[in-house]
C-alpha cells in the first residue's frame, strides 16, 4: 500500500514537473509574442500619426489626413531643425507632350473624400503590413543593391557619339550587374543633371510571387556605384502593399538601400506638401491594349537655393527629398534612368528558374504595343529643359527584359520597355 502511494506520488511529482516545464515554455512563448506585439505597436504608432480626419477608400485603404508638420519624415534625426519648404523657390514651365492621345491617371481614394488644407493624406499602415515585412528595421526598404561581381563598375564607359553609348551592355557592365534584380532603361550620363521628366503609361503587370515586385519609374542618381537615389513611378509590390494593384510610389536611399531609405512615408525621409495625392495610393484606371492610354506625368528637379529635390505629378507639386538625406546627390545627379525594374530572388542570367514577373505591360519593347515613357527630358546646369545629348538603352538581362528608344521618324522620342 505504501509503495503504491509512493509510486503515485512520484508520478504526480513527475507530472507537476512536466506541467511546470510546459507552462514555463508556454509563458516564454507568450512573453516573446507579447514583446513582438509591443514592437509592432510602437512601429505603428511611429508611422501612423494622429489624424485630423480619416477616409475609408472604396479600394480598402484607410487614408489619414495628418497635420503637415507632424508627418513621419520630420522624425529623421537629420531633419530635427528642418523647416518645411511649402513651395520650391524656382519654377520650370510645364512641358506638355506632343502626343496627346493619353490622359493623366487618378487615385481611387479621391472618390471617397479629401483632406483639409494644412494636412497631407497618408495611407494608414496596418499590422499585417508589418508582419509581411519579415524585419521591422527593413520595413518598406528595397533589398540592398549588391553587385554580383565586387569589381564591377557600373556604366564605366565614355560616350562616343550623340544620342548613343557604344556597346554599353558589352563594354560598360556585365549582364545581371546586381543580385536579384534586373533593369531595362534609357540611360543618360556625362553631365550634372538637376532635373528629369517623363510621362509613364500605367499598366497592371503580373507578379509571380508575393516577395517580388515590378516598377516603371524615373531615377536620379549619384554617389559611389550610384548609391544615392531619388525615385518615383508606379509599381506592383505585394509584400509592401498587400495586393497586386498598381500604386504610385516614391523612394530614396543614400547607401544603395543598405541601411537607409524606404518607399513613400514608410520611414523618415520624403517631405510631402500636397493634400491631394497619396504616396502608395492605388492608381486608376489602367491602360489597355489598343484602347485608352493613361499616364503618370512625373517631373523631378533640384532647387538650387535649398538643394532639395522636388517631385511634381502632372504639374502639381507633391513634395521633396530633403538635401539633408544625401551626400553628393544634394548637389546634382550624374545620371538619369527611365524604365522598369523587376526584383526576384530567382533572377540570374539564363537561369531556368527565372521569375515570370512581368515588366511594363508584359510585351517586348516594340512600337506602340509595349509599355512606354515619353517626353523624356533633362535639365543640366544650363537650366534648359531638353532631350539628353547622350542616351542609350541598357538592360541587365537582354534575354529577359528589353528597352528600345524610338528616335527615328518621330517628332518626340519614345522609350518602350518590357520582357526580353
Amino acid at each position: 500500500m505504501g509503495k503504491r502511494v509512493y509510486g503515485l506520488g512520484g508520478k504526480i511529482c513527475l507530472l507537476l514537473v512536466l506541467a511546470s516545464a510546459i507552462l514555463s515554455f508556454g509563458l516564454d512563448e507568450v512573453s516573446i509574442s507579447r514583446e513582438n506585439d509591443l514592437e509592432i505597436e510602437r512601429k505603428l504608432e511611429m508611422l501612423n500619426k494622429p489624424a485630423v480626419k480619416s477616409i475609408q477608400s472604396e479600394d480598402g485603404d484607410v487614408i489619414d489626413c495628418v497635420d503637415i508638420y507632424k508627418q513621419p519624415s520630420l522624425d529623421h534625426p537629420a531633419l530635427k531643425n528642418h523647416k518645411i519648404q511649402i513651395k520650391p523657390t524656382i519654377t520650370h514651365p510645364k512641358t506638355a507632350s506632343k502626343n496627346n492621345a493619353s490622359r493623366p491617371v487618378s487615385q481611387i481614394w479621391q472618390k471617397s473624400g479629401s483632406c483639409p488644407e494644412g494636412t497631407i493624406p497618408i495611407r494608414r499602415i496596418q499590422k499585417q503590413d508589418l508582419l509581411r515585412a519579415g524585419s521591422l528595421d527593413r520595413y518598406g526598404r528595397k533589398s540592398p543593391y549588391v553587385f554580383n561581381n565586387p569589381n564591377n563598375t557600373l556604366y564605366d564607359i565614355t560616350p562616343n557619339n550623340t544620342h548613343n553609348f557604344h556597346n554599353l551592355n558589352q563594354a560598360g557592365a556585365s549582364n545581371n550587374v546586381f543580385v536579384n534584380r534586373s533593369i531595362a532603361v534609357l540611360l543618360t550620363l556625362g553631365y550634372h543633371y538637376i532635373g528629369a521628366r517623363g510621362d509613364i503609361n500605367v499598366w497592371n503587370p503580373q507578379v509571380e510571387k508575393p516577395d517580388e515586385y515590378t516598377t516603371a519609374q524615373i531615377w536620379v542618381v549619384n554617389g559611389d556605384h550610384f548609391a544615392e537615389t531619388a525615385e518615383a513611378g508606379w509599381m506592383v509590390n505585394p509584400t509592401v502593399y498587400g495586393d497586386t494593384a498598381t500604386r504610385f510610389f516614391v523612394y530614396w536611399t543614400a547607401d544603395a538601400s543598405q541601411k537607409t531609405g524606404c518607399f513613400d512615408l514608410m520611414c523618415q525621409g520624403f517631405v510631402q506638401t500636397n493634400s491631394e495625392i497619396v504616396l502608395g495610393g492605388k492608381l486608376d484606371p489602367y491602360s489597355s491594349f489598343e484602347g485608352d492610354q493613361y499616364q503618370l506625368p512625373l517631373f523631378m528637379y533640384w532647387d538650387k537655393n535649398t538643394q532639395n529635390w522636388w517631385l511634381e505629378i502632372n504639374g502639381k507639386q507633391v513634395g521633396y527629398w530633403p538635401s539633408e538625406l544625401y551626400g553628393v546627390l544634394k548637389l546634382s545627379a550624374v545620371a538619369v534612368q527611365w524604365g522598369g525594374e523587376v526584383y526576384s530572388k530567382t533572377i540570374m542570367h539564363r537561369n531556368v528558374n527565372h521569375t515570370s514577373t512581368k515588366m511594363g505591360n508584359g510585351i517586348e519593347a516594340l512600337y506602340h504595343f509595349s509599355a512606354w515613357i515619353k517626353n523624356t527630358k533633362i535639365i543640366d546646369y544650363s537650366a534648359v529643359e531638353k532631350y539628353p545629348e547622350w542616351v542609350h538603352e541598357y538592360m541587365d538581362e537582354p534575354d529577359c527584359y528589353s528597352s528600345f528608344n524610338w528616335v527615328e521618324y518621330v517628332k518626340e522620342p519614345l522609350l518602350f520597355f518590357g520582357p526580353g
